[in-house]
């Protein structure tokens, strides 16, 4: 579409735009909002640079997609529940969100998207890079679209792959968690889900939250698991975000898988994220 209140900076030709102009502290007006949410959904992710917002106004921008979600295993800011930070500290060993995966697949209704605000980064590194699942599965052969008809994934929160939720937060020692009995939540989705606004199917399925697939075992799912997690994240479906104080951004949580890099020892990066809630994968 032609924009008219935004400057568009495409990232990639997979997916990403970083747009120019809105200043998000203060009240939208609905032309602007329209052509924001039309660029969410032609490039998945999008971007602002040069923003100062505080948890408030940070929450009324996400309102503006929907109902927020309040995340089931990290304590809110107390000010504003429906936020939460991510922090890594100098002597944090590991980061929060690094692996390819979809935000919270293991709930019922997963959410419509992220919005991730960026208080403090690293002098390098940092980034974050993000993958476009609607583009990994219109490459896929026809005879594995057809396979992959009706398959339907049991996804659970408790990281199995990657040693247990529990574990991997104790290495982050700034970050307050909550619910630890609650580490063992499943939920099962299509592996191939169609999107409720743009009808275009995409793939829905991570290394880390997607178990196995339903009516079969763990080793019998592993080998096409392990196939469309590397498939997803194909240089060719991918753009790279690169952080700055005062950075937003929102991904399309229902087409976009991401990954935070740990590549940043020794450093602090602190973010802000929020949850918009959205509708059961179909």
């Amino acid at each position: 579409m032609g924009y008219q209140t935004l400057d568009v900076e495409i990232l990639s030709g997979a997916m990403g735009a970083v747009l120019h102009g809105p200043d998000l502290s203060a009240e939208l007006s609905n032309r602007t909002f329209d052509e924001i949410h039309q660029a969410f959904l032609d490039h998945g992710a999008i971007f602002f640079r040069d923003q100062n917002l505080d948890p408030h106004q940070q929450i009324a921008f996400g309102r503006r997609f929907g109902p927020l979600l309040v995340y089931p295993f990290m304590e809110g800011l107390r000010e504003a529940p429906e936020a939460f930070e991510i922090l890594k500290t100098e002597t944090d060993t590991k980061n929060f969100g690094g692996g390819w995966h979809s935000d919270m697949a293991y709930a019922e209704t997963p959410p419509l998207g992220t919005m991730l605000y960026a208080i403090e980064v690293p002098e390098t590194g940092g980034d974050t890079m993000f993958a476009n699942t609607t583009l990994a599965y219109e490459a896929l052969s026809d005879g594995m679209k057809g396979m992959l008809d009706g398959v339907i994934g049991v996804n659970s929160a408790a990281l199995k792959r990657s040693g247990g939720r529990a574990a991997s937060f104790k290495t982050a020692t700034a970050m307050k968690s909550k619910n630890s009995d609650q580490f063992d939540m499943e939920a099962e989705h299509p592996i191939v889900r169609t999107h409720p606004e743009t009808g275009r199917k995409g793939l829905y399925v991570s290394r880390g939250h997607t178990a196995r697939l339903k009516d079969m075992t763990e080793a019998e799912s592993n080998p096409l698991i392990e196939y469309l997690a590397d498939h997803c994240v194909r240089p060719e479906f991918t753009c790279r975000f690169h952080w700055e104080v005062g950075s937003l951004a929102l991904w399309d949580n229902r087409r976009v898988k991401h990954f935070a890099i740990d590549d940043y020892p020794g450093q602090r990066r602190r973010m802000r994220r929020l949850t918009i809630e959205g509708d059961r994968p179909v």
